[in-house]
Protein backbone atom coordinates (compact mmCIF):
# COMPACT_ATOMS: atom_id res chain seq x y z
CA UNK A 1 0.00 0.00 0.00
CA UNK A 2 1.22 3.21 -1.47
CA UNK A 3 1.37 6.26 1.40
CA UNK A 4 -0.84 9.04 0.38
CA UNK A 5 -0.44 12.35 1.98
CA UNK A 6 -4.14 12.99 0.96
CA UNK A 7 -7.29 13.03 3.48
CA UNK A 8 -10.38 11.46 1.68
CA UNK A 9 -14.16 11.80 3.38
CA UNK A 10 -16.91 9.92 2.04
CA UNK A 11 -20.57 10.50 2.66
CA UNK A 12 -23.28 7.90 1.37
CA UNK A 13 -27.03 8.72 0.87
CA UNK A 14 -29.60 6.29 -0.59
CA UNK A 15 -30.14 2.66 -0.73
CA UNK A 16 -28.49 -0.31 -0.08
CA UNK A 17 -26.73 -0.98 -3.21
CA UNK A 18 -25.39 3.06 -2.53
CA UNK A 19 -24.04 1.73 0.68
CA UNK A 20 -22.01 -1.26 -1.00
CA UNK A 21 -20.72 0.84 -3.39
CA UNK A 22 -19.35 3.21 -0.76
CA UNK A 23 -17.70 0.74 1.33
CA UNK A 24 -15.92 -0.28 -2.08
CA UNK A 25 -15.01 2.81 -2.85
CA UNK A 26 -13.21 3.15 0.82
CA UNK A 27 -11.92 0.37 0.73
CA UNK A 28 -9.97 1.03 -2.65
CA UNK A 29 -9.13 4.31 -1.37
CA UNK A 30 -7.52 2.70 1.36
CA UNK A 31 -5.75 0.26 -0.70
CA UNK A 32 -4.31 3.74 -3.02
CA UNK A 33 -2.75 5.08 0.24
CA UNK A 34 -5.49 8.07 1.04
CA UNK A 35 -5.88 8.90 5.17
CA UNK A 36 -9.92 8.21 5.67
CA UNK A 37 -11.44 10.51 8.00
CA UNK A 38 -15.36 11.27 9.24
CA UNK A 39 -17.28 13.88 6.82
CA UNK A 40 -17.13 15.90 9.29
CA UNK A 41 -13.18 16.55 9.36
CA UNK A 42 -11.37 18.91 7.54
CA UNK A 43 -10.54 16.65 4.76
CA UNK A 44 -8.65 16.87 1.27
CA UNK A 45 -11.30 14.91 -0.59
CA UNK A 46 -14.82 14.82 -0.18
CA UNK A 47 -17.02 12.16 -2.19
CA UNK A 48 -20.72 12.10 -1.89
CA UNK A 49 -22.51 8.91 -3.40
CA UNK A 50 -25.80 10.41 -4.13
CA UNK A 51 -29.31 9.51 -4.42
CA UNK A 52 -32.20 10.74 -6.66
CA UNK A 53 -35.09 8.70 -5.92
CA UNK A 54 -37.17 11.26 -4.81
CA UNK A 55 -37.05 15.53 -4.76
CA UNK A 56 -35.97 15.28 -1.18
CA UNK A 57 -32.75 12.95 -1.81
CA UNK A 58 -32.09 15.48 -4.68
CA UNK A 59 -31.98 17.86 -2.02
CA UNK A 60 -30.07 16.34 0.25
CA UNK A 61 -27.26 15.22 -2.04
CA UNK A 62 -26.85 19.02 -2.76
CA UNK A 63 -26.58 20.03 0.79
CA UNK A 64 -23.97 17.91 1.22
CA UNK A 65 -22.07 18.52 -1.10
CA UNK A 66 -21.95 22.51 -0.81
CA UNK A 67 -21.99 21.31 3.12
CA UNK A 68 -18.53 19.53 2.26
CA UNK A 69 -17.33 22.64 0.81
CA UNK A 70 -17.93 24.56 3.44
CA UNK A 71 -15.99 22.68 5.64
CA UNK A 72 -12.87 23.51 3.49
CA UNK A 73 -12.84 25.94 0.79
CA UNK A 74 -9.95 24.47 -0.70
CA UNK A 75 -10.99 20.26 -0.87
CA UNK A 76 -11.67 18.70 -4.09
CA UNK A 77 -15.64 17.98 -3.99
CA UNK A 78 -16.60 14.61 -5.61
CA UNK A 79 -19.88 13.94 -6.59
CA UNK A 80 -20.95 10.60 -7.40
CA UNK A 81 -23.96 8.01 -8.68
CA UNK A 82 -27.60 8.56 -9.27
CA UNK A 83 -28.12 12.43 -8.96
CA UNK A 84 -25.06 12.87 -11.24
CA UNK A 85 -26.98 10.81 -13.91
CA UNK A 86 -29.84 12.89 -13.54
CA UNK A 87 -28.83 16.37 -12.73
CA UNK A 88 -25.78 16.19 -14.33
CA UNK A 89 -25.79 19.72 -16.49
CA UNK A 90 -26.99 21.38 -12.91
CA UNK A 91 -24.21 19.57 -11.53
CA UNK A 92 -21.99 20.72 -14.22
CA UNK A 93 -22.65 23.83 -13.89
CA UNK A 94 -22.01 24.37 -9.98
CA UNK A 95 -18.88 25.65 -9.07
CA UNK A 96 -19.38 24.09 -5.51
CA UNK A 97 -18.72 20.58 -7.08
CA UNK A 98 -15.42 19.41 -8.93
CA UNK A 99 -15.71 16.01 -10.47
CA UNK A 100 -18.82 14.23 -11.48
CA UNK A 101 -18.58 10.32 -11.46
CA UNK A 102 -21.80 8.42 -13.23
CA UNK A 103 -22.92 5.16 -11.67
CA UNK A 104 -20.57 2.84 -14.20
CA UNK A 105 -17.55 4.26 -13.09
CA UNK A 106 -17.68 4.12 -9.24
CA UNK A 107 -14.71 1.37 -9.25
CA UNK A 108 -12.30 4.03 -11.14
CA UNK A 109 -12.20 6.69 -8.59
CA UNK A 110 -8.85 6.29 -7.40
CA UNK A 111 -7.72 6.41 -11.03
CA UNK A 112 -9.90 9.38 -11.80
CA UNK A 113 -8.56 11.26 -8.37
CA UNK A 114 -5.34 10.28 -9.61
CA UNK A 115 -5.02 12.02 -13.38
CA UNK A 116 -7.47 15.07 -11.89
CA UNK A 117 -4.17 15.71 -9.19
CA UNK A 118 -1.53 14.90 -12.21
CA UNK A 119 -2.86 17.15 -14.82
CA UNK A 120 -4.13 19.96 -12.35
CA UNK A 121 -7.38 19.78 -13.92
CA UNK A 122 -9.73 22.54 -12.54
CA UNK A 123 -13.33 20.42 -12.83
CA UNK A 124 -13.92 16.63 -14.33
CA UNK A 125 -16.33 14.00 -15.80
CA UNK A 126 -17.10 10.61 -16.42
CA UNK A 127 -20.53 9.90 -16.81
CA UNK A 128 -22.55 7.04 -18.74
CA UNK A 129 -25.43 7.48 -21.23
CA UNK A 130 -27.24 4.89 -18.96
CA UNK A 131 -29.82 4.62 -21.69
CA UNK A 132 -27.75 2.69 -24.21
CA UNK A 133 -27.02 -1.12 -22.47
CA UNK A 134 -23.51 -1.64 -20.85
CA UNK A 135 -21.53 -4.12 -19.12
CA UNK A 136 -21.79 -4.64 -15.18
CA UNK A 137 -19.40 -2.85 -13.61
CA UNK A 138 -17.24 -5.77 -11.21
CA UNK A 139 -16.27 -4.12 -7.61
CA UNK A 140 -15.86 -6.75 -5.24
CA UNK A 141 -15.82 -6.10 -2.07
CA UNK A 142 -12.48 -7.65 -0.17
CA UNK A 143 -12.49 -5.66 3.47
CA UNK A 144 -15.30 -5.61 6.07
CA UNK A 145 -16.43 -2.85 7.99
CA UNK A 146 -18.64 -5.08 9.86
CA UNK A 147 -18.07 -8.33 10.54
CA UNK A 148 -21.92 -9.17 11.11
CA UNK A 149 -23.88 -7.87 8.09
CA UNK A 150 -22.57 -7.42 4.54
CA UNK A 151 -24.64 -6.70 1.16
CA UNK A 152 -23.16 -8.21 -1.84
CA UNK A 153 -24.46 -6.36 -4.96
CA UNK A 154 -25.36 -8.94 -7.52
CA UNK A 155 -27.08 -6.67 -10.63
CA UNK A 156 -27.66 -3.58 -11.19
CA UNK A 157 -30.01 -1.66 -13.33
CA UNK A 158 -34.29 -1.87 -13.98
CA UNK A 159 -36.23 -2.00 -16.84
CA UNK A 160 -39.69 -1.75 -15.44
CA UNK A 161 -39.82 2.03 -15.87
CA UNK A 162 -42.77 2.53 -13.26
CA UNK A 163 -44.09 5.65 -14.22
CA UNK A 164 -43.31 7.50 -10.83
CA UNK A 165 -39.53 6.17 -10.88
CA UNK A 166 -36.61 8.04 -12.17
CA UNK A 167 -33.74 5.24 -11.36
CA UNK A 168 -33.48 3.53 -14.91
CA UNK A 169 -32.59 6.93 -16.35
CA UNK A 170 -29.86 6.84 -13.26
CA UNK A 171 -28.95 3.09 -13.38
CA UNK A 172 -29.61 2.02 -17.02
CA UNK A 173 -30.71 -1.20 -18.03
CA UNK A 174 -30.59 -4.41 -15.84
CA UNK A 175 -26.64 -5.69 -16.20
CA UNK A 176 -26.52 -8.87 -14.09
CA UNK A 177 -23.21 -10.15 -12.42
CA UNK A 178 -21.53 -13.40 -13.04
CA UNK A 179 -22.09 -15.96 -10.91
CA UNK A 180 -18.69 -16.94 -10.46
CA UNK A 181 -18.01 -13.73 -9.19
CA UNK A 182 -20.74 -13.19 -6.82
CA UNK A 183 -19.66 -17.01 -5.01
CA UNK A 184 -16.23 -15.78 -4.71
CA UNK A 185 -16.69 -12.47 -2.83
CA UNK A 186 -19.25 -14.14 -0.76
CA UNK A 187 -17.14 -16.70 0.05
CA UNK A 188 -14.12 -14.13 0.45
CA UNK A 189 -16.41 -12.41 3.07
CA UNK A 190 -17.37 -15.70 5.16
CA UNK A 191 -13.42 -16.60 5.34
CA UNK A 192 -13.03 -12.68 7.39
CA UNK A 193 -15.75 -13.68 9.44
CA UNK A 194 -19.15 -11.94 8.08
CA UNK A 195 -22.02 -13.96 9.89
CA UNK A 196 -24.28 -12.43 7.59
CA UNK A 197 -24.99 -12.12 3.54
CA UNK A 198 -27.70 -9.48 2.34
CA UNK A 199 -28.01 -10.07 -1.85
CA UNK A 200 -28.69 -6.70 -3.23
CA UNK A 201 -29.38 -5.08 -6.02
CA UNK A 202 -31.38 -1.86 -8.19
CA UNK A 203 -34.43 -4.60 -9.05
CA UNK A 204 -32.62 -8.41 -7.49
CA UNK A 205 -35.91 -9.79 -8.91
CA UNK A 206 -34.69 -9.08 -12.58
CA UNK A 207 -31.49 -11.19 -11.72
CA UNK A 208 -29.93 -12.89 -14.99
CA UNK A 209 -33.07 -11.59 -17.58
CA UNK A 210 -30.24 -10.42 -19.53
CA UNK A 211 -28.00 -13.78 -19.80
CA UNK A 212 -31.54 -15.59 -20.73
CA UNK A 213 -29.82 -17.18 -23.94
CA UNK A 214 -32.99 -16.22 -26.12
CA UNK A 215 -32.05 -12.59 -25.45
CA UNK A 216 -35.28 -11.99 -23.79
CA UNK A 217 -34.62 -8.62 -21.72
CA UNK A 218 -38.12 -7.37 -22.21
CA UNK A 219 -39.10 -7.43 -18.70
CA UNK A 220 -41.45 -10.07 -18.97
CA UNK A 221 -40.08 -12.29 -16.12
CA UNK A 222 -42.63 -13.59 -14.36
CA UNK A 223 -41.47 -16.64 -12.57
CA UNK A 224 -37.79 -16.01 -13.07
CA UNK A 225 -35.65 -18.86 -11.91
CA UNK A 226 -32.16 -17.40 -12.55
CA UNK A 227 -32.49 -15.80 -9.24
CA UNK A 228 -33.21 -18.87 -7.37
CA UNK A 229 -30.92 -20.74 -9.12
CA UNK A 230 -28.26 -18.07 -7.45
CA UNK A 231 -29.83 -18.11 -4.19
CA UNK A 232 -29.58 -22.53 -4.29
CA UNK A 233 -25.63 -21.76 -5.11
CA UNK A 234 -25.02 -19.28 -2.75
CA UNK A 235 -26.86 -21.20 0.41
CA UNK A 236 -24.37 -23.75 0.15
CA UNK A 237 -21.19 -22.23 -0.12
CA UNK A 238 -19.35 -23.03 2.93
CA UNK A 239 -19.35 -21.11 6.39
CA UNK A 240 -22.78 -19.43 5.16
CA UNK A 241 -24.60 -18.94 8.45
CA UNK A 242 -27.25 -16.62 7.16
CA UNK A 243 -28.77 -15.15 4.03
CA UNK A 244 -31.27 -12.55 2.51
CA UNK A 245 -32.67 -11.30 0.08
CA UNK A 246 -33.63 -7.77 -0.51
CA UNK A 247 -36.29 -6.29 -2.13
CA UNK A 248 -38.05 -8.72 -4.87
CA UNK A 249 -40.29 -8.64 -7.08
CA UNK A 250 -43.24 -10.26 -6.34
CA UNK A 251 -43.93 -11.49 -9.31
CA UNK A 252 -41.04 -13.77 -8.51
CA UNK A 253 -42.33 -15.73 -5.69
CA UNK A 254 -44.19 -17.95 -7.57
CA UNK A 255 -45.68 -21.48 -5.79
CA UNK A 256 -42.73 -23.77 -7.16
CA UNK A 257 -39.99 -20.94 -5.88
CA UNK A 258 -41.01 -20.20 -2.84
CA UNK A 259 -41.16 -23.98 -2.00
CA UNK A 260 -37.74 -23.83 -3.32
CA UNK A 261 -36.81 -21.65 -1.44
CA UNK A 262 -38.08 -22.68 1.78
CA UNK A 263 -35.73 -25.57 1.59
CA UNK A 264 -32.68 -23.54 2.06
CA UNK A 265 -32.26 -23.61 6.14
CA UNK A 266 -29.69 -20.65 5.92
CA UNK A 267 -32.08 -18.46 4.33
CA UNK A 268 -33.97 -15.64 6.69
CA UNK A 269 -37.69 -16.00 6.17
CA UNK A 270 -37.98 -12.21 5.85
CA UNK A 271 -39.24 -11.21 2.18
CA UNK A 272 -39.76 -7.62 1.14
CA UNK A 273 -42.15 -7.74 -1.50
CA UNK A 274 -42.50 -4.24 -3.35
CA UNK A 275 -46.45 -3.92 -3.48
CA UNK A 276 -46.44 0.72 -3.85
CA UNK A 277 -50.01 0.02 -4.00
CA UNK A 278 -53.34 -2.08 -3.24
CA UNK A 279 -55.42 -1.29 -5.98
CA UNK A 280 -54.89 -2.30 -9.80
CA UNK A 281 -56.35 0.94 -11.44
CA UNK A 282 -53.20 2.54 -9.11
CA UNK A 283 -51.19 0.00 -10.12
CA UNK A 284 -51.74 0.66 -13.87
CA UNK A 285 -51.57 4.06 -14.21
CA UNK A 286 -48.00 3.11 -12.15
CA UNK A 287 -47.15 0.94 -14.91
CA UNK A 288 -46.53 -1.74 -12.24
CA UNK A 289 -46.54 -5.33 -13.88
CA UNK A 290 -48.71 -7.25 -11.71
CA UNK A 291 -52.34 -7.21 -10.28
CA UNK A 292 -53.10 -7.45 -6.55
CA UNK A 293 -54.61 -10.85 -6.49
CA UNK A 294 -50.66 -11.99 -7.80
CA UNK A 295 -49.31 -10.25 -5.50
CA UNK A 296 -51.86 -11.89 -3.27
CA UNK A 297 -50.80 -15.28 -4.44
CA UNK A 298 -47.42 -14.62 -3.86
CA UNK A 299 -47.53 -13.69 -0.07
CA UNK A 300 -49.97 -17.03 0.22
CA UNK A 301 -46.86 -18.94 -1.13
CA UNK A 302 -44.63 -17.99 1.01
CA UNK A 303 -46.56 -18.22 4.23
CA UNK A 304 -47.77 -22.02 2.52
CA UNK A 305 -43.79 -22.94 3.00
CA UNK A 306 -42.54 -20.63 5.46
CA UNK A 307 -44.05 -20.65 9.48
CA UNK A 308 -45.27 -17.08 9.72
CA UNK A 309 -42.40 -15.17 7.82
CA UNK A 310 -42.15 -11.80 7.77
CA UNK A 311 -43.22 -10.17 4.74
CA UNK A 312 -42.42 -6.04 4.16
CA UNK A 313 -43.65 -3.58 1.66
CA UNK A 314 -43.59 -0.34 0.24
CA UNK A 315 -46.32 1.39 -0.83
CA UNK A 316 -47.01 5.55 -1.82
CA UNK A 317 -49.26 7.44 -0.58
CA UNK A 318 -51.36 10.35 -3.07
CA UNK A 319 -50.28 9.02 -6.29
CA UNK A 320 -51.62 11.47 -9.07
CA UNK A 321 -55.64 10.09 -9.94
CA UNK A 322 -55.64 8.34 -6.79
CA UNK A 323 -59.73 8.76 -5.39
CA UNK A 324 -60.70 8.29 -2.26
CA UNK A 325 -62.40 5.53 -3.44
CA UNK A 326 -58.74 3.43 -4.66
CA UNK A 327 -57.06 4.54 -1.45
CA UNK A 328 -59.41 2.57 0.72
CA UNK A 329 -59.43 -0.43 -1.93
CA UNK A 330 -55.87 0.25 -1.07
CA UNK A 331 -55.90 0.12 2.83
CA UNK A 332 -58.76 -2.86 2.48
CA UNK A 333 -55.67 -4.74 0.83
CA UNK A 334 -53.20 -4.00 2.97
CA UNK A 335 -55.40 -5.33 5.98
CA UNK A 336 -55.88 -8.45 4.18
CA UNK A 337 -51.97 -9.12 3.57
CA UNK A 338 -51.47 -7.85 7.10
CA UNK A 339 -48.02 -7.15 6.59
CA UNK A 340 -44.75 -7.51 9.32
CA UNK A 341 -44.39 -4.03 8.53
CA UNK A 342 -44.82 -0.92 6.08
CA UNK A 343 -42.35 1.57 4.47
CA UNK A 344 -44.67 4.25 3.45
CA UNK A 345 -43.44 7.21 1.14
CA UNK A 346 -45.65 10.10 -0.52
CA UNK A 347 -45.67 10.78 -3.90
CA UNK A 348 -42.85 12.40 -5.11
CA UNK A 349 -43.01 13.59 -8.72
CA UNK A 350 -39.47 13.00 -10.51
CA UNK A 351 -38.23 15.06 -13.64
CA UNK A 352 -38.80 12.64 -17.06
CA UNK A 353 -40.78 10.12 -15.65
CA UNK A 354 -44.59 9.94 -17.09
CA UNK A 355 -46.54 10.26 -13.38
CA UNK A 356 -44.66 14.18 -12.98
CA UNK A 357 -46.66 14.64 -16.41
CA UNK A 358 -49.63 13.37 -14.84
CA UNK A 359 -52.66 16.11 -14.49
CA UNK A 360 -54.36 14.83 -11.41
CA UNK A 361 -51.79 15.42 -8.53
CA UNK A 362 -53.15 14.93 -5.38
CA UNK A 363 -52.52 18.24 -2.69
CA UNK A 364 -49.54 17.79 -0.22
CA UNK A 365 -52.47 17.86 2.32
CA UNK A 366 -54.39 14.70 0.96
CA UNK A 367 -50.98 13.13 0.58
CA UNK A 368 -49.98 13.80 4.19
CA UNK A 369 -53.05 13.21 5.00
CA UNK A 370 -52.94 9.59 3.69
CA UNK A 371 -49.87 8.95 4.43
CA UNK A 372 -50.81 9.11 8.54
CA UNK A 373 -53.22 6.75 8.03
CA UNK A 374 -50.77 4.63 6.37
CA UNK A 375 -48.68 4.80 8.98
CA UNK A 376 -50.85 4.22 11.97
CA UNK A 377 -51.28 0.57 9.78
CA UNK A 378 -47.95 -0.03 9.58
CA UNK A 379 -47.36 0.68 13.36
CA UNK A 380 -50.73 -1.64 14.10
CA UNK A 381 -48.69 -4.24 11.69
CA UNK A 382 -45.36 -4.48 13.49
CA UNK A 383 -47.13 -4.98 16.93
CA UNK A 384 -49.18 -7.54 15.92
CA UNK A 385 -46.86 -9.47 14.80
CA UNK A 386 -44.56 -9.01 17.61
CA UNK A 387 -47.11 -9.85 19.64
CA UNK A 388 -47.70 -12.93 17.79
CA UNK A 389 -43.86 -14.10 18.57
CA UNK A 390 -44.12 -13.61 22.31
CA UNK A 391 -42.93 -16.98 23.73
CA UNK A 392 -41.19 -18.10 20.98
CA UNK A 393 -37.57 -19.41 21.05
CA UNK A 394 -35.14 -18.00 18.50
CA UNK A 395 -31.49 -17.28 17.52
CA UNK A 396 -30.30 -13.65 17.46
CA UNK A 397 -27.36 -12.10 16.14
CA UNK A 398 -25.57 -10.21 18.33
CA UNK A 399 -24.83 -7.11 16.65
CA UNK A 400 -24.37 -3.63 18.92
CA UNK A 401 -24.85 -2.48 22.47
CA UNK A 402 -27.22 -0.01 23.22
CA UNK A 403 -28.60 1.92 26.57
CA UNK A 404 -32.14 1.90 26.86
CA UNK A 405 -34.78 3.13 29.49
CA UNK A 406 -31.32 3.50 31.12
CA UNK A 407 -30.63 -0.42 31.45
CA UNK A 408 -27.91 -1.91 28.86
CA UNK A 409 -28.89 -4.14 26.39
CA UNK A 410 -27.33 -6.60 23.55
CA UNK A 411 -29.21 -5.72 20.16
CA UNK A 412 -29.76 -7.99 17.23
CA UNK A 413 -31.95 -9.37 14.48
CA UNK A 414 -33.69 -13.10 14.23
CA UNK A 415 -33.85 -15.18 11.44
CA UNK A 416 -37.51 -12.76 10.00
CA UNK A 417 -35.71 -9.67 11.05
CA UNK A 418 -37.20 -8.75 14.88
CA UNK A 419 -34.76 -6.48 16.39
CA UNK A 420 -34.33 -7.74 19.73
CA UNK A 421 -32.88 -6.68 23.21
CA UNK A 422 -30.94 -9.01 25.63
CA UNK A 423 -29.54 -7.91 28.78
CA UNK A 424 -25.98 -6.76 28.05
CA UNK A 425 -23.69 -9.45 30.15
CA UNK A 426 -20.58 -9.72 27.74
CA UNK A 427 -21.68 -11.02 24.57
CA UNK A 428 -20.15 -9.87 21.66
CA UNK A 429 -21.50 -8.95 18.31
CA UNK A 430 -21.41 -11.36 15.80
CA UNK A 431 -22.10 -14.19 17.96
CA UNK A 432 -25.49 -16.16 17.34
CA UNK A 433 -27.61 -16.67 20.88
CA UNK A 434 -30.47 -18.51 21.23
CA UNK A 435 -33.41 -16.60 23.36
CA UNK A 436 -36.99 -16.75 24.02
CA UNK A 437 -38.96 -13.66 23.18
CA UNK A 438 -40.73 -12.35 26.41
CA UNK A 439 -42.16 -9.29 24.90
CA UNK A 440 -42.52 -5.55 23.38
CA UNK A 441 -39.84 -3.47 25.21
CA UNK A 442 -40.66 -0.48 22.19
CA UNK A 443 -42.49 0.24 19.27
CA UNK A 444 -39.41 -1.72 17.33
CA UNK A 445 -37.56 -4.05 19.95
CA UNK A 446 -38.65 -6.92 21.48
CA UNK A 447 -37.47 -7.82 24.87
CA UNK A 448 -35.68 -11.30 24.94
CA UNK A 449 -33.67 -13.76 27.58
CA UNK A 450 -31.20 -15.89 26.93
CA UNK A 451 -31.82 -19.61 27.29
CA UNK A 452 -29.27 -22.91 26.98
Amino acid sequence: MRKNAKTIAFHNLGCKVNAYETEIMIQNAQSAGYEIVHFSQISDIYVINTCTVTNIADRKSRQMLHRARKLNPDAVVVAVGCYVQTGGDKLLKDPLVDICIGNNHKGELIQILDDFFKNKKKRAAVVDDLGIPSDYENMTLETLSDRVRTFVKIQDGCNQFCSYCAIPLARGRVRSRAKEDIVAEIQGLIDKGCCEIVLTGIHVGSYGIDLDEKGNTSGDYGGNSRLIDLVEEISQIPGLKRLRLSSVEPRIITDENAKRLSRLPNLCPHFHLSLQSGCDETLKRMNRHYTTDVYYESVLSLRRYFDDPAITTDVIAGFPGETDEEFAVTAEFLKKVAFSDMHIFKFSPRKNTKAAAMTDQISEEVKSSRSDVLLDMALGFAKDYMNRHIGKKTEVLIEEEKTIFGKKYMLGHTPDYILVAIPSCGQEPGEFINVKLTGILTEEIMSAESII
